[in-house]
């Protein structure tokens, strides 16, 4: 029989359903006769199987799939076991569908197929809801492959449940557009989708972040009268919370009661904590109280959620409180408690408080963890406390706990302020050597780094490695690494850039500038700015004025200082024309009344031709802030 591809369709890590299924697999936590499968396996590992006949009377179908899962890493004596015991009246369903997985995992597709056609063949589930629901529930048990459906999908025909399996398994892995195939041709054969497909679907978009599809499909569910429930409507709160709505949030949380239905603790913390990200530690107190009158008790993250809440607006004092709060509850802090306000005493430069927590958590037996260490020594850091950064950071591998990426790029840039980018470069090095990849914040740290060291060819060089390197994700923009850097001080990419023009390297900031474009980038207001003062200050205004210009198309507001630089140049040059131009859009966009005088002053003197007297007032302007520096402007030329 032809081995059988895995195609479009094939499952991921499912999630367990409520079936009989689930009891059975259960029970495999405690087997019933583990000296049965001990003394199995040691005549397995000496013996031919065949010296197993005198147990078989013993084996139950639970004795067989415990003893699977003991063997499932070790392929020859797992073989061993089935080729004695697929033909005995115990390896039932159950034993089969652990097998299918375990065949599948050593890649085994023959061997596997013929027993996904014997299932299929000899099963008294005609639907093959049982088959997939049994699969489904070994899944993760087993830690296994998803080619293991496309057996089973290729011998048995779909139905709506076995759809359900299918989306469910492939929006839990974000694979939505394998998902959308499979959910179109579902409806192509006549099937209706149902509560389960759409809570399924709003679910699987809330988590992969796209807000806006999840909408869509909640609006269509309950258009087409299908409620959906709470673990939905929990899901869609968590999003809104999440895109800073909380607006939007509120309204489905009432959305819940108005339905009948009753918020659950999950929803619950979900609110409180996006509450509380945002700051508003009220109305998260509002939603505890009602979460209390409604006969749930906080956990640990609900309290969690508050702690973090207090430490970022500062509020150090409110987050202890809520820690001895817990604790007179019989709730007991955890790393992720002690973490947090080790963090918000960090953020506040209270470095004794927040090392004295770390011994605090200590003596109550919670091990710091790599998040912790990370923020002491982002907060060292910060402080030019180095030497002290490089202790801790030894620390972590004296105690057995290897610093992650994070931990590594925050001490590189420790190291970049100070200004010693060879220690940065060699940890670098090390962090690559310990098998972690350098993210878009990593490789800005030492852009930002070289770039200070006036190390543009080495800069460049991680630029470009940041675009054509195989381990930085596809998607990555100018503008995302520019965000995801904006709590360690740099720019890297307009920080090379800038780098270029001061050195006059106009080809380089150029060929940056030009890659931004084509990879369908779009440049950034700080980077508008620095090209086009760059070429103003290196004498090519044709070009200077182009962007200039493509600035304005996009509705970005240049500097006052790229402005002022532009017109000096502009007109030493005798292009009156664009002089006028730019003048012009000075004047247009100036918004406070308080400035009408000295745009008088500036239009006077520039049909005058008193150049110096403009460039004093536009100058003035700047100072007072009378001029326009950031955000979208009014006025845009096409």
């Amino acid at each position: 029989m032809p081995l059988i591809k895995p195609h479009h369709r094939a499952l991921h890590h499912l999630p367990l359903l409520s079936h009989s299924v689930n009891s059975q697999f259960s029970s495999l936590s405690s087997p019933p006769d583990t000296l049965l499968v001990d003394k199995a396996i040691a005549i397995l590992k000496r013996h031919n199987p065949i010296h197993l006949n005198s147990l078989s009377s013993r084996f139950t179908p639970q004795s067989a799939s415990y003893l699977l899962l003991r063997t499932q890493f070790d392929k020859p004596l797992a073989l061993k076991f089935l080729n004695w015991a697929r033909h005995h009246q115990f390896f039932n369903l159950q034993c089969k569908c652990l097998t299918l997985h375990i065949l599948t995992r050593f890649k085994l597709f023959k061997t596997a197929q013929s027993i996904a056609v014997e299932v299929a063949v000899n099963s008294d589930d005609a639907t093959g809801n049982l088959v997939f629901q049994c699969l489904k529930d070994s899944y993760q048990t087993c830690n296994s492959s998803s080619s293991v459906f496309d057996l089973m999908e290729k011998n048995l025909e779909p139905n709506m449940i076995t759809y359900n399996v299918i989306i469910y398994g492939l929006c839990r892995e974000g694979r939505m557009k394998e998902m959308t195939v499979v959910f179109e041709e579902m409806r192509c054969k006549g099937f209706v989708p149902d509560e389960v497909t759409y809570n399924t679907l709003v679910n699987g978009y809330c988590k992969v972040g796209d807000f806006h599809q999840a909408l869509v499909l909640h609006a269509e569910m309950v258009r087409n009268g299908v409620s959906p429930n709470v673990v939905t409507y929990t899901s869609l709160i968590n999003s809104m919370c999440k895109a800073r709505n909380l607006h939007r949030a509120m309204e489905f949380f009432e959305q819940i009661h108005i339905r009948g239905l009753h918020p659950n603790e999950r929803t619950y913390t979900t609110l409180i904590d996006g509450f509380s990200q945002q700051g508003f530690m009220d109305e998260a107190y509002r939603v505890l109280n009602e979460m209390t009158q409604s006969g749930f008790a906080p956990s640990i993250v609900t309290y969690n959620a508050l702690i973090n809440g207090h430490c970022l607006l500062g509020g150090m004092e409110d987050a202890l409180g809520v820690i001895r709060d817990m604790v007179g509850k019989g709730v007991v802090p955890d790393v992720v408690s002690y973490t947090t306000i080790i963090s918000g005493f960090c953020r506040n430069q209270d470095l004794d408080k927040a090392f004295g927590m770390k011994q605090e958590m200590v003596e109550k037996g919670v091990s710091p963890d790599v998040v912790t260490y990370s923020s002491l020594i982002q907060g060292l850091c910060e402080q030019r406390r180095l030497d002290e950064a490089c202790d801790l950071f030894q620390e972590m591998w004296r105690v057995g706990l290897p610093p992650d990426k994070c931990t590594y790029t925050t001490l590189m840039n420790g190291y970049c302020v100070e200004g010693d980018i060879n220690s940065a470069l060699h940890l670098h090095d090390e962090m690559m050597n310990n098998g972690f990849f350098p993210d878009v914040v990593t490789y800005s740290v030492l852009i930002n780094g070289l770039s200070k060291q006036a190390r543009t060819r080495e800069a460049k060089q991680l630029l470009m490695k940041l675009f054509y390197e195989e381990s930085v994700p596809n998607d990555v923009t100018y503008d995302t690494l520019i965000e995801n850097c904006r709590n360690v001080e740099f720019k890297s990419v307009v920080a090379l850039m800038k780098g270029f023009c001061m050195k006059g390297l106009m080809n380089e900031a150029d060929r940056v500038f030009e890659s931004m474009l084509q990879r369908n980038h779009k440049p950034s207001e700080a980077a508008y700015n620095v090209i086009i003062h760059g070429h103003s200050r290196g004498g090519n205004l044709h070009k200077a004025f182009k962007l200039y210009k493509e600035m304005l198309h996009h509705e970005f507001v240049p500097h006052t200082v790229t402005v002022i630089a532009l017109i000096k140049e502009l007109f030493k040059e005798g292009m009156s024309e664009e002089v006028g131009e730019v003048i012009r859009y000075i004047l247009k966009s100036c918004r406070l009344t308080d400035a009408e005088v000295a745009k008088a002053l500036v239009e006077i003197n520039y049909k005058e031709g008193n150049m110096d007297a403009v460039f004093n007032v536009l100058t003035d302007m700047a100072k007072d802030g009378l001029l326009p520096n950031t955000g979208k402007t009014a006025y845009a030329r096409g």
